[in-house]
């Protein structure tokens, strides 16, 4: 065994340590041990070997006591099915984010979903901390129930209830420059690839009742930013984060060349990507017969040739925001909210239309 796979001698090996060791993130490899998340068994045994190779046992019992009998587990709370959440590379670099942090406490993941049977262990589960992501206001009464039993909160976006500290993102502003990015252009016809409004992720149109209904804080405010130079600009509301998502969607409003537009705003990449799949697969050329735009700056599988223009957000950095704040407030520190700001990348995925609009 080498120096890289061993602890020093007379420190104790960390979560850190095993994740490298076992070739995973450090976010798979406390989930590993928490037995939360769609871990495979195979992964989860080479994490646990790769622990017991190292000679580490999971949260320190020891620190456990000096926090006067904590759990070690620091929950966090989607409101997706936890197997879609794993899908989304942002979700998956959050919880990294996290998990660097949290370490300094030696806890682990506990990931908890406000669906189904699960809500109720979203208000019983043993828990030092609660992180919520993305959370719309419908979680009221199980943030009341956390804030009864004492438990810190913490919200990465989202709109949690007015005392819960926030970690924000600029998404209507990054969603306004990436729409004016388009008008810029030349384009005049626009539409947009929603994230999941609702809670029953329906799929369909964006209507002006589907906006009314909605209670996804993100997807509202890109929305707003693409409305804010695209007034009443309409588009199709998806499921979720995913490629097939962002195909669909494409397929249905790039079908009718009469009421096709000339670019879309998706509000992620994996949903870009799907639209620029559609578009192939209708035999449009991307810039050429259409633009597209994205939200997040993530590598996707089978983009290539197209560098995707998009917004790029500091999703780790956000994760371990959050994280420093649960380490605060778990050691009677003053927790800071922050905001973070995207960063326009433009790609070859928009161009100006092909027919420049009247009067443009």
């Amino acid at each position: 065994m080498n120096d890289s796979s061993t602890a020093s001698a007379g420190a104790r090996p960390t979560l850190a340590a095993v994740a490298k060791l076992a070739g995973v993130s450090n976010s798979t490899a406390s989930l590993a041990f928490s037995g939360t998340g769609p871990v495979s068994d195979a992964t989860r045994e080479r994490v646990l070997a790769a622990a017991k190779q190292l000679g580490y046992a999971g949260p320190d019992p020891r620190a456990r006591s000096l926090r006067r009998g904590r759990s070690g587990i620091v929950g966090v709370v989607m409101e997706e099915r936890v197997r879609d959440a794993f899908r989304d590379p942002i979700k998956i670099a959050l919880l990294d984010g996290i998990t660097e942090e949290i370490a300094a406490v030696d806890a682990g993941l506990l990931i908890l979903t406000d669906a189904g049977e699960a809500a109720q262990r979203i208000e019983d589960a043993p828990m030092d901390a609660v992180v919520l992501i993305g959370c719309s206001p419908r979680l009221d009464e199980s943030v009341a129930a956390l804030r009864q039993r004492g438990i810190p909160l913490v919200a990465i976006e989202g709109d949690p209830a007015d005392d819960v500290l926030t970690i924000g993102q600029d998404n209507r502003e990054a969603s306004r420059i990436a729409a004016q990015h388009l008008r810029d252009l030349g384009h005049r016809d626009v539409a947009v690839v929603t994230l999941s409004l609702t809670r029953d992720r329906a799929r369909g149109p964006l209507t002006p009742d589907a906006i009314a209904s909605a209670s996804s804080t993100t997807a509202l405010d890109r929305l707003a930013g693409a409305h804010d130079v695209f007034p009443g600009a309409g588009g199709w509301v998806t499921r979720g984060s995913f490629v097939e998502e962002g195909r669909i969607a494409g397929t249905a409003l790039l079908s009718d060349p009469a009421r096709r537009p000339t670019a879309i705003i998706a509000q992620s990449d994996l949903l870009a990507a799907g639209v620029i799949r559609a578009a192939e697969e209708l035999g449009l050329e991307v810039p050429a017969d259409l633009s597209v735009v994205g939200f997040d700056g993530v590598r996707v599988d089978g983009l290539w040739p197209y560098d995707l223009t998009t917004l790029v957000q500091p999703a780790v950095d956000k994760g371990r925001a959050a994280g420093r704040a649960v380490v605060d407030m778990l050691e009677g520190a003053a927790a800071q909210p922050s905001s973070f700001t995207s960063v326009f990348h433009q790609g070859n995925t928009t161009a100006a239309p092909a027919t420049p609009p009247k009067g443009a």
